[in-house]
């Protein structure tokens, strides 16, 4: 008893230790799996937020914008529709067109910045004008210092070939010196013909651009315009501008966000086009948050979260400790039992094995014993045939070796019972399946049982229609003459056999019942048992097999023998087989 007990404490405890490590790194699993979703989804929201800025701010850029563009575009439709400038363009009198403008653009020109740094709305200010001609190009100034000095690549810029029919914005990039570059925004508008309706010219004007974040934005925050592969960001180190420029240098969309490594640190770019569908070069507003602070709060954040994780890891451990000793309660009486009951087991197939050797060794001694008294069964029937036909005896003597005869010929009734049973208990019965006519087969053994010379005269009713079912035909004919022969020997002298077959469904149900006295209570689950004989058959001769064969046969052709009733003067057997259209189911042979 110690050496199996050693092993299986050693066995529970290695399970308690694997449970106890199974649970830990399921909560060791769950709590790095909620550590990593929550630091992604504080960086997640911490970009989410810049971005929410970003984009309120270009909204409220646009906003601006809009307003700024919508009061100059007025005053250029009102300057195109001056009967001075549409007289110079008319007539061709280009060099009456800029001394004309000058007059009307006197104001707009020459007005200083009235509104603070402070106003949401920038001053009308232009920085410089031109006008272009019929074919969208640069009609040259006569004094450039009274519409604005441009260089001349920075003027050629301004030409849009062929004028535009609608109202166009851009950005143009100018260098004020060797190294200071500024950033105008440029507004182009048609000039409309009176006669044709047509745009006969157009005229552009540069504006300082209204900056992005001028009052919400912080200071650390640096914004910028990108424009033909430049970028104009002048807080930021021209280091950094140069890997700005890698980074934007083909824009592929209207706006993005990403991640970008600069000298300082990591930042993260937003960049949006500000001048969509014009037919000026795209120019986008860019913006580079640095991201230090907010990677220090996550690392801070991190740190914090690691250490309620190591709490909770501690505290998950003793819970899993005291949970794994509980949890290997059950299993300690599991496996007790499971030994027990495995012990059990190996008693029970022992004696299973055994039983089923006492089994086969019986059925094998029935099967030969069968066989062997065949043979002097026989020889005895041979002899009393010949001795019957003596000459020498009298008629006293033929009788009784009659009678001989007959007891042969229910020992040899007996002997094949016995054989058939033994074959079955082996399993070695095999049940060729064919259609079998019940109708046919009923009238031969009723023929039979009315050529019979001894027992009881009974009237015999019988109502089957044509009824085809599955078996082997030998076989069902040995129940139908077993049921019949029970219902002659146990009915009454002057009594009826009734027999009636029915189809239900895929069955044919045939039911024989006769009159006489009835089977007690107690008795009729027995009656089925081989060599049982009731009280009722005490004084009929009968061995006490047939009633347990029938039904043997019935079960092996797929159906059926009971008991339906027996009372009132009145005892009824049904048996069921299976209609001929299922041999096909059932495969053609049954073992």
């Amino acid at each position: 008893m110690n050496s199996t007990s050693a092993p299986a404490k050693s066995g529970l405890l290695s399970f308690r230790i694997k449970l106890l490590g199974v649970m830990m790194l399921v909560v060791s699993g769950i709590t790095a799996l909620g550590l990593y979703l929550a630091q992604r989804q504080l960086a997640t929201n911490a970009e989410q937020d810049l971005e929410r800025e970003f984009q309120g701010e270009v909204a409220s850029l646009h906003s601006v914008q809009k307003m700024h563009r919508a009061a100059l575009a007025e005053r250029c439709r009102v300057l195109a529709r001056k009967p001075r400038i549409h007289a110079a363009l008319e007539d061709n009198a280009l060099d009456l067109l800029y001394p004309n403008a000058k007059d009307e653009l006197r104001d707009l020109m020459d007005r200083k910045d009235e509104n603070s740094d402070d106003s949401e709305v920038p001053s009308l200010h232009a920085i410089f004008y031109r006008f272009l001609d019929g074919k969208g190009t640069v009609i040259k100034p006569l004094n450039a210092k009274d519409v604005g000095e441009l260089r001349p690549e920075e003027e050629s810029q301004l030409t849009l070939d062929p004028v535009p029919a609608e109202g166009q914005i851009g950005y143009l990039l100018r260098r004020a010196g060797e190294s200071d570059e500024t950033i105008d925004e440029v507004i182009a508008m048609p000039i409309i013909s009176n006669e044709t309706d047509q745009p006969i010219a157009a005229i552009v004007v540069g504006v300082k651009p209204v900056e992005l974040g001028r009052h919400r934005l912080a200071t650390s925050i640096k914004s910028g315009i990108w424009l033909k592969g430049q970028l104009h960001l002048p807080s930021v180190a021209n280091s950094s501008q140069a890997m700005l420029a890698r980074a934007m240098a083909s824009p592929d969309r209207a706006e993005r966000s990403f991640r970008i490594e600069l000298n300082d640190g990591p930042h993260l770019l937003f960049y949006k086009q500000l001048n969509p569908n014009s037919r000026f070069p795209p120019a986008y507003e860019i913006c580079i948050y640095p991201l230090n602070d907010v990677l220090t709060r996550q690392r801070q954040l991190r740190w914090q979260i690691l250490g309620s994780g190591g709490i909770l890891l501690l505290g998950a451990f003793a819970v899993s400790h005291f949970a794994s000793a509980r949890l290997s309660t059950p299993v300690t009486k599991l496996a007790h039992d499971s030994a027990e009951n495995r012990a059990e087991r190996e008693r029970a197939e022992a004696a299973l094995e055994k039983t089923s050797k006492d089994l086969q060794r019986s059925a094998r001694f029935s099967a030969n014993t069968s066989h062997q008294l065949k043979t002097p069964v026989a020889v005895l029937r041979a002899g009393l045939e010949k001795l019957r036909t003596h000459e020498n005896l009298t008629c006293e003597g033929r009788e009784e070796i009659a009678v001989l005869i007959h007891q042969t010929f229910r020992i040899t009734s007996i002997i094949e019972d016995l054989l058939l049973l033994s074959q079955m208990d082996a399993g070695r019965l095999q049940i060729a399946f064919s259609t079998v006519n019940l109708s046919h087969l009923l009238e031969a053994q009723m023929d039979d049982l009315s050529a019979l010379p001894d027992g009881v005269e009974a009237e015999v009713e019988s109502d089957c229609g044509d009824v085809h079912i599955a078996g082997e035909k030998h076989y069902v004919a040995l129940i139908i003459q077993n049921l019949l022969e029970n219902a002659r020997k146990y009915n009454r002298p002057g009594g009826r056999i009734r027999i009636s077959c029915r189809e239900e469904g895929d069955w044919a149900i045939l039911m024989i019942g006769n009159t006489g006295r009835s089977i007690p209570s107690p008795v009729r689950e027995h009656i089925f048992e081989r060599f049982h004989r009731g009280c009722v058959g005490e004084d009929i001769a009968g061995h006490g097999l047939g009633l347990n064969l029938a039904r043997e046969l019935a079960r092996l052709h797929g159906g059926d023998l009971r008991l339906l009733r027996s009372d009132e003067d009145w005892t009824e057997f049904e048996v069921r087989f299976r209609l001929s259209r299922q041999v096909a189911m059932i495969g053609g042979r049954v073992s």
